[in-house]
């Protein structure tokens, strides 16, 4: 058997982005729903975009996948795989290949090959994990039978909530595209040593087809729409329990202490569906690292009990929700409500992240492309992949050197499960990174008045919706054929090429 380390190298040589023009800047947000800005600034972000009514999953996908190719002059011919990573799905039998057909018609209106024939065309769902499971499935096939070949993987998403629900600022809309071969040049995955987990939560964060036909569930919104079925408190626990179990295990397989780890770390990212969700489960991660040093330093020991007088927790308890393994989906049944499987560590981990040692912390590991994350809103698949692009955006521009340095990229799933990426940047990374265009993705957008916001989230005619003519692709029309002979309904042609929208 082969030991991992004559395995290939395989990993990232390119990502690219792509988020509608139309944006809802959270400050007039609040102003319209009469929401707090300062809390809302701190704890989601300062903005989100919306498709406008030409846009869906497919185009948002194609177009990040169009800017790849292009930008990295990919031979079309050379793309072996297709991976489409969402949740958003229009479609419960075609996926990836959609965009491919789209794909194809934009690179020969360019007078450019289409993609090979021989090309795989998967799509993954697992809420906001379906782009990282893609990734894996793509490493793994560049490591194997793909080995002279490339992957494209998207991840896309549009994040949509109730009006007036807990969620409605956590929305958003996106695609980010990444280049998958062997000798990566932007940063190589570590499979091996990679931490996975899953756990089953029951109504965690759903989607049930049924719900469409309950009495209850949005009866104002007059399109297809996609709102999920969640509890806020419920799903935080999920995430931070599951984060939890996917970095155990990559420790375990690295046979590192979780202190020794997190030191050398350069950075680490999160699944990011608001700004500081991150900051809590990196809090939490560092509390239960101090507790598992407990008995080996003594430094380590002062601390946490230091950190527990201050914040009136027993460090006793702390050391024994270390060790547990909490069922929560039981937890649930047995007591018809939500609780805390980690309530000390809670506790310890949010007085944590008020102190002058974990603001050091949280600058030296958090901060790669977060200021610039802030405007993106919740991408839910793609928003792991979109804040590596703005962290390796941020440390261009930055000047700073990364070349061979280690990070931690954390995707979550809600429903549930985690996965954690152990990263190293490569040697060229600064060529790769330069090509990203991150703040390029984001210029020039069309800020949505609140009539206007409200009509396009609620599917009803936008006034004054004007949009600038350029090359894009657009749904152009659906079908309503539904004879014996021929069947289109409900099926979405796709155009590419240069002109205005209205709504």
């Amino acid at each position: 058997m082969a030991h991992p380390s004559d395995s290939p190298r395989v990993g990232v040589s390119g990502l690219s982005l792509y988020v509608p023009r139309l944006r809802v800047p959270l400050e007039a947000w609040c102003q319209w729903t009469g929401n707090p800005w300062e809390k809302i600034r701190r704890v989601v972000g300062r903005s989100f975009r919306m498709p406008a009514p030409h846009e869906d999953v497919y185009t948002m996908a194609a177009s990040a996948a169009l800017k790849l190719i292009t930008t990295h002059q990919i031979d079309p011919e050379r793309i072996g795989m297709l991976a489409l990573g969402t949740e958003s799905s229009k479609d419960n039998s075609a996926g990836a290949v959609i965009v491919r057909g789209m794909l194809d018609q934009a690179l020969e209106q360019r007078g450019l090959r289409r993609l090979s024939r021989a090309c795989e065309v998967p799509e993954f769902k697992h809420a906001c994990l379906g782009g990282i499971y893609g990734l894996k499935a793509a490493l793994r096939y560049v490591a194997t039978d793909g080995a002279d070949r490339q992957a494209l993987v998207i991840s896309v998403d549009i994040a949509e909530y109730e009006r007036g629900s807990t969620g409605e600022q956590t929305q958003g809309a996106g695609a980010v595209a990444m280049l998958v071969e062997r000798d990566p040049a932007l940063f190589s995955v570590d499979l091996a040593t990679s931490g996975s987990a899953s756990a089953f939560r029951g109504p965690d964060f759903r989607k049930p087809f049924a719900r469409h036909f309950l009495d209850g569930y949005v009866q104002g919104t007059r399109r297809v729409h996609d709102f999920p079925v969640f509890s806020g408190k419920y799903s935080t626990f999920a995430y931070i329990d599951e984060t939890v179990r996917a970095v155990d295990h990559l420790l375990r397989r690295k046979g590192r202490s979780a202190k020794s780890y997190y030191k050398s770390l350069r950075a680490i990212f999160f699944h990011r569906p608001y700004a500081l969700m991150p900051v809590q489960g990196v809090a939490f991660l560092f509390v239960r690292a101090l507790a598992g040093a407990f008995h080996e330093s003594d430094e380590d020991r002062e601390r946490l009990t230091g950190l527990c007088a201050d914040a009136d927790v027993d460090p006793q308890a702390v050391l024994e929700e270390t060790g547990r393994i909490p069922d929560l989906y039981g937890d649930l049944l047995a007591s018809k409500e939500p609780r805390d499987p980690y309530p000390q560590t809670s506790v310890l981990a949010s007085h944590l992240r008020k102190t002058p040692y974990f603001q050091e912390l949280l600058g030296d590991r958090l901060s790669l492309g977060a200021d610039k994350a802030m405007d993106l809103g919740n991408l839910y698949t793609a928003a792991l992949p979109a804040w590596l692009a703005a962290g390796f955006e941020h440390a261009l521009e930055a000047g700073m050197e990364l070349a061979g340095e280690e990070l931690l990229a954390i995707g979550y799933g809600s429903g549930d499960a985690a996965e954690a990426l152990s990263l190293r940047v490569e040697e060229d990374w600064r060529e790769a990174a330069g090509r990203i265009e991150f703040e390029a993705a984001l210029a020039q957008p069309l800020d949505l008045e609140q009539a206007q916001y409200e009509a396009l989230h609620d599917g009803l005619e936008v006034p004054g919706l004007q949009l600038a003519p350029r090359e894009e692709f657009r749904i152009g029309r659906v079908g309503r054929q539904h004879d014996v002979g021929f069947q289109d309904i409900g099926v979405e042609y796709y155009e590419f090429g240069a002109a205005g929208s209205t709504s």
